[in-house]
C-alpha cells in the first residue's frame, strides 16, 4: 500500500479528501448542469434497486467528513490481488457512486425552487447593504461638515450658556450660605429686643433653607448651630414666660404665645406657666419675709436665706409682723393679678380667633382650625383647673405665715388690722376662684380664739378696778348716738374708746364709701387692673371723730367724771 501512495504522490494524484479541500464552497458543492441532471433522469432506474445499493454502502463511509477512502479501500486490498475480483468490486462501487449521485440530483431538482428563492433574496440584501453602505458615508461626510461649520460653535455656546447658569446658581447658594453664616448676629439682636416671634421665624426659615443646602459640607455645622439657637431661644422664651406672673403686660405676654405657637408648644408652655406661678408664689413670699427678717436683725448674716420659709416666719418680730404682712399680701395681689389678666387675655385672643375663624370658613384648613380650637380647650381647662391651684399655694404661705408669730400680746388695733386684712384677702379668693378660704378662716380661728382668751383675761382685772374705783354719771347724747362715735375730750382729762372703734383698713370701709361706689358691682380685680392694690394702708378717716355727740337735751350716756 505504502508503493501504491508513493507511485500516487510521485504522479501528482492526491486522494478525493485533499481535492475536496482545496475547492471552494461552491465548487465543492457545484450543482449538476441540465445535461447531466438530464442524463441521470434519462438513466432508466428502479427505486427500489437504487435503494438496496444505496443501504448496501457500508456505514463507515457516513461516519465523518475526514474519513480517508483511499487507504480504507487500500488497506482491505488482499495480499494476492486478482484482476476479475478488482474490477467487479470497482463495478460495485461505481453502481454505489451512480445510485449515490443519482439520489442526490433528485434531491438538489426537488430543492432547486427554494434555493433559487433564496438566492434571489440574498442578492437582493446584498444590494440594499451596498445602498445602506452608500447612505451612511454620505451621512458621515455630511456630518463632518455640520461639525466643522455649525455643531462645535453652536454646541459649545450651550455648553458655556449652561455653565454660566450653573455659576448664577451656585452664587446665588454661596450668597445664601453667607447670609445663614451672619443669621447668629441677627437672632441676638432681635433676642435683645425681645422680638422672640421674629427670632424662631427666622431660625425656622434659616434651618429650612440649610436643608436645601445640606449637600454641602458647610451646612452640616450650620445646622448644629441653629439647632443650639433654637434650643436657647426656647429657654431665653421660658424666662420671659416667668416674668408674666409677677407683672403682666399684654404686649410681651402676646409675643410670647406668638412664639411658642410657631414652634407648636401651646400646650407646654402653659404647663410651663403654671409652674412659673407656682415658683412665684415661692419666691415672693420668701423674698418679702427675708427682707423683714434681715432688717430686724441688723446683719448681713446670710444664716436666714438658708431657713425654710416656715422656720423664717418664726424670726418676724412685733413690730414688723403687720408692714410684713401688707407687703405679703400685696405682693401675692400682683402675682394673682397677673393670672387673672392671663385669663382675660386667652379668653379675648379665643373669641377673636372664633370671629375671624367664622369669616374665613371656607373648609380649606379643616385640620388646622381643629388643632387651634384643641389648643384652646387645653389652655382655657388648664387655666380653669389653676385658679384653684394657685390661690391653694397663696392660702397655704399665708397661713404659714399668720401661725408663725404669736398674735395674742399685740395691741388690739393690730390685732383688728390683721383681721381687715386678712379678711380682704379671703375677699379676694372669693372672686379669685369661688374659694370659701377654710385655710385661712382656720389659721385665723386659732390666732381669735388665742388673742381673745389673752385680751378678756388682762382686761378683766383692768374692768373690776375701774368699777370699784371710779364715780360715773349719766352724760346726755344725741339720739342717733353710736358707740362707734366715742371720742370724749374733758378739760383736764382726754379719754378714749378706740378700742371700740370701728378697725382700721387697708381701704375704705363700706360704712364711709360713696353711696355710688356701693351701688356698683365691680371686683376688686377690675377695680384695680389697671392700677393700685386692695392692701395699700390708707389713713383713717378723721371726719367723724370731730363730729359733736353731746346734746342739749335727750338721751345720755353713763361717763366717768
Amino acid at each position: 500500500m505504502q508503493k501504491i501512495k508513493s507511485l500516487m504522490t510521485r504522479q501528482g494524484l492526491r486522494s478525493p479528501q485533499e481535492s475536496v479541500h482545496d475547492l471552494s464552497p461552491i465548487e465543492s458543492f457545484r450543482i449538476p448542469s441540465k445535461e447531466e441532471l438530464r442524463e441521470l433522469r434519462e438513466e432508466p432506474t428502479d427505486p427500489q434497486a437504487q435503494q438496496e445499493i444505496i443501504n448496501s454502502i457500508e456505514e463507515v463511509y457516513f461516519s465523518n467528513d475526514s474519513f480517508d477512502i483511499v487507504k480504507y479501500e487500500l488497506e482491505r486490498l488482499p495480499p494476492v490481488l486478482s484482476l476479475q475480483e478488482l474490477e467487479e468490486y470497482r463495478d460495485k462501487l461505481k453502481q454505489q457512486q451512480a445510485a449515490v449521485s443519482k439520489k442526490v440530483a433528485d434531491l438538489i431538482l426537488e430543492k432547486q425552487p427554494a434555493y433559487v428563492q433564496e438566492l434571489e433574496r440574498v442578492t437582493s440584501l446584498q444590494t440594499g447593504l451596498q445602498l445602506a453602505a452608500v447612505i451612511c458615508t454620505n451621512g458621515r461626510r455630511h456630518l463632518n461638515i455640520a461639525k466643522e461649520g455649525f455643531t462645535q460653535t453652536s454646541l459649545g455656546l450651550l455648553a458655556n450658556q449652561r455653565k454660566r447658569q450653573l455659576l448664577i446658581g451656585l452664587l446665588k447658594s454661596l450668597r445664601t450660605i453667607k447670609t445663614l453664616q451672619r443669621t447668629d448676629v441677627r437672632l441676638s439682636e432681635m433676642l435683645e429686643e425681645e422680638d422672640y416671634p421674629g427670632a424662631i421665624q427666622l431660625c425656622l426659615e434659616c434651618q429650612k433653607a440649610a436643608s436645601t443646602f445640606k449637600h454641602y459640607s458647610c451646612i452640616s455645622e450650620l445646622n448644629s448651630k441653629l439647632q443650639d439657637t433654637l434650643e436657647q431661644i426656647e429657654e431665653q422664651l421660658d424666662v420671659a414666660l416667668s416674668k408674666i406672673c409677677k407683672n403682666f403686660d399684654i404686649s410681651h405676654y402676646t409675643k410670647v404665645q406668638q412664639a411658642y405657637r410657631l414652634l407648636g408648644k401651646t400646650q407646654t408652655a402653659m404647663d410651663q406657666l403654671h409652674m412659673h406661678f407656682t415658683q412665684a408664689i415661692h419666691n415672693t413670699v420668701f423674698q418679702v419675709v427675708l427682707g423683714y427678717v434681715e432688717l430686724c436683725a441688723g446683719n448681713t448674716d446670710t444664716k436666714f436665706q438658708k431657713l425654710q420659709y416656715k422656720d423664717l416666719c418664726t424670726h418676724i418680730t412685733s413690730d414688723s409682723y403687720i408692714p410684713c404682712l401688707a407687703d405679703l399680701c400685696k405682693a401675692l395681689w400682683e402675682v394673682m393679678l397677673s393670672y387673672y389678666r392671663t385669663m382675660q387675655w386667652h379668653e379675648n385672643h379665643d373669641q377673636d380667633e372664633a370671629a375671624a375663624v367664622t369669616s374665613v370658613s371656607d373648609g380649606s384648613n379643616v385640620i388646622g382650625t381643629e388643632e387651634n380650637s384643641f389648643d384652646r380647650s387645653y389652655v382655657k381647662k388648664k387655666l380653669e383647673h389653676g385658679l384653684s391651684r394657685i390661690w391653694q399655694d397663696v392660702q397655704l404661705k399665708v397661713k404659714t405665715y399668720l401661725l408663725g408669730t404669736d398674735l395674742s400680746n399685740f395691741k388690739y388695733d393690730d390685732f383688728i388690722f390683721v383681721l381687715d386684712v386678712i379678711s380682704r384677702l379671703m375677699q379676694v379668693g372669693e372672686e379669685f376662684c369661688g374659694s370659701k378660704s377654710e385655710v385661712l378662716q382656720e389659721s385665723i380661728r386659732k390666732q381669735s380664739v388665742n388673742y381673745f382668751k389673752t385680751y378678756h383675761r388682762t382686761r378683766l382685772e383692768e374692768l373690776r378696778m375701774f368699777l370699784e374705783n371710779e364715780t360715773w354719771e349719766l352724760c346726755p347724747v344725741k339720739s342717733s348716738f353710736s358707740i362707734l362715735q366715742l371720742h370724749v375730750c374733758s378739760m383736764n382729762n382726754t379719754y378714749e374708746f378706740k378700742f371700740m372703734e370701728q378697725s382700721r383698713s387697708p381701704s375704705v370701709s363700706p360704712s364711709k364709701q360713696p353711696a355710688s361706689a356701693i351701688s356698683t358691682t365691680l371686683t376688686l380685680f377690675e377695680q384695680y387692673c389697671n392700677g393700685g392694690n386692695p392692701f395699700e394702708i390708707q389713713a383713717d378717716s378723721k371726719d367723724d371723730e370731730t363730729e359733736d355727740v353731746l346734746a342739749s337735751n335727750g338721751d345720755s350716756f353713763l361717763l366717768k367724771v
